[in-house]
């Protein structure tokens, strides 16, 4: 499956952006979807999950509250929409696919390009 990924910008603090990220190739609704980012100068870290029927979602605890991951499978799209952000929150974003929930969750088989984030205070 190839990731699309869209949707980074520059916002203040406090303000909000919704990522999206089209996929292509194998049958969408049959992968389970995630997101990842990765700061300057840290390791890549889980941010959000999702199941492949949508009944499922997890979330890192420091984006809990703030963080909302959605799909929409008629349209092979997962989405990420972060609200009240904080400088914390920037780094580059990653979304992942992959067929199991352990492995979308730490070591996903399938990366799309990344999109970058920058919050300012």
């Amino acid at each position: 499956v190839q990731l699309q990924a869209s949707g980074g910008g520059l916002v203040q603090a406090g303000g909000s952006l919704r990522l999206s990220c089209a996929a292509s190739g194998r049958t969408f609704s049959r992968y389970h979807m995630g997101w990842f980012r990765q700061a300057p100068g840290k390791e890549r870290e889980f941010v959000a999950a999702i199941g492949w029927s949508s009944g499922s979602t997890y979330y890192a605890e420091s984006v809990k509250g703030r963080f909302t991951i959605s799909r929409d499978n008629a349209k092979n799209t997962v989405f990420l929409q972060m609200n009240s952000l904080k400088p914390e929150d920037t780094a580059v974003y990653y979304c992942a696919a992959d067929s199991t929930l352990v492995d979308i969750k730490t070591s996903p088989d399938y990366w799309g390009q990344g999109t970058q984030v920058t919050v300012s205070s």
